[in-house]
């Protein structure tokens, strides 16, 4: 197939407006058109993994971790990143990156995190503002459920556990067309009066544009009337980190250890242990200090997360107890849960985890 009909997937599960205003996620080396046959699944892009790639005849690299984040002003193969992009071009290889976007779709990496560690009832632990807009669009009452219809089929009408959500109100539309119109109702030239429903509809930001589409392709009229208002609501499916509960509260250290076992972590760092059993935990793939409060305020018992500062194991001392189990480690499911993904999707596409240990740290 073409890559960019895995991309578009990708694309459709992981949007890139979700990134980070600091990511590159996305394609980064190669062309949309190239024909794949295989694809190797890894955190981070080494040299070492595209040597891998090349081996296993894999024409398409799919990383979590952007190999190319910082500006890059010359490729003279001078350190590992540089030596990694020239790699892959001379092998004709494509880099896609799905990295923040990942993180903060309810199904992505923090989901992931959270089910390794035996967590349920999930919720985001800190929900976006501003990526929800409202639909208003008006129709003839006869055509109402069908316009209904095909904006719910885009995305468009989901409220937490329920879907189909919308508000109509019946009124009277007018209009009248010039001499170039061939309106569905009404003449060219008279002012007409048309019964019609106001449809209100909530939609995802990234899922505006197909909805739009949506909604001309299945309105009868030649123009088409709608408006897109932007809501401050927050959008309780995308955002960072996930808390849960665990299936019964346990002893802190014995949750401690089951962290240490789940992630396969020579060791791990914490602040204080809680003087209670733990049953309610937030957790956040990779870097996640920047949660550490909003994990207290929604009554944290225990905060796993990677690459927590000296002062930060200090906050909610004894409170709280806040887990470095390390970058790598918190994230290292990614490579499955995107064979997963992409498996359901496209069934006979080839898939390949990476056996690289690219973990940048080690333990003495």
């Amino acid at each position: 197939m073409k890559l960019s009909e895995l991309i578009t997937y990708l694309e459709e599960i992981a949007p890139l407006s979700l990134q980070e205003t600091y990511d590159n996620s996305g394609l980064l080396i190669g062309t949309p058109d190239k024909s794949i046959h295989k694809a190797l699944l890894t955190l981070d892009v080494t040299n070492e993994v595209v040597e891998e790639a090349v081996l296993l005849h894999c024409d398409v690299i799919i990383a979590h971790h952007p190999l190319i984040f910082k500006g890059i002003k010359k490729l003279t193969g001078s350190n590992d990143t540089e030596r990694s992009i020239l790699k892959a071009i001379k092998a004709d290889i494509a880099i896609y990156a799905i990295h923040t976007n990942l993180d903060n779709v309810f199904h992505g990496v923090n989901n992931m995190l959270a089910g390794k560690l035996g967590l349920r009832n999930l919720k985001i632990l800190s929900a976006k503002y501003h990526q929800l807009k409202k639909i208003v669009t008006f129709c003839p009452v006869d055509q109402a459920d069908q316009v209904r219809e095909a904006m719910f089929n885009a995305g468009a009408g989901k409220i937490g556990n329920y879907d189909h959500c919308s508000f109509n109100q019946q009124g009277t539309g007018t209009f009248k067309g010039n001499e170039n119109t061939d309106p569905y109702v009404g003449k060219p030239g008279i002012l007409h009066e048309e019964a019609e429903t106001r449809i209100e509809t909530i939609v995802p930001a990234y899922l505006v544009k197909p909805t739009i589409i949506a909604l001309i392709e299945a309105h009868p009229y030649e123009e088409v009337a709608y408006d897109i208002y932007p809501l401050e609501n927050k959008f309780e499916a995308i955002g960072s980190g996930m808390i849960g509960e665990l299936a019964e509260p346990i002893p802190a250290r014995d949750f401690l250890l089951n962290v240490k076992n789940a992630l396969g972590c020579e060791y791990i760092k914490h602040n204080k242990l809680v003087d209670r059993h733990v049953l309610k935990v937030a957790v956040c793939g990779g870097s996640g200090s920047f949660l550490i409060d909003e994990a207290f305020r929604a009554k944290a018992d225990v905060f796993v997360t990677g690459d927590i500062k000296y002062h930060e194991y200090y906050e909610h001392f004894g409170q709280m107890t806040i887990v470095d189990a390390g970058h790598f480690e918190t994230e290292q499911g990614i490579k499955e849960l995107l064979e997963g993904l992409i498996t359901k999707k496209f069934p006979n596409f080839a898939l390949q985890i990476s056996k690289k240990n690219i973990n940048p740290v080690s333990f003495l």
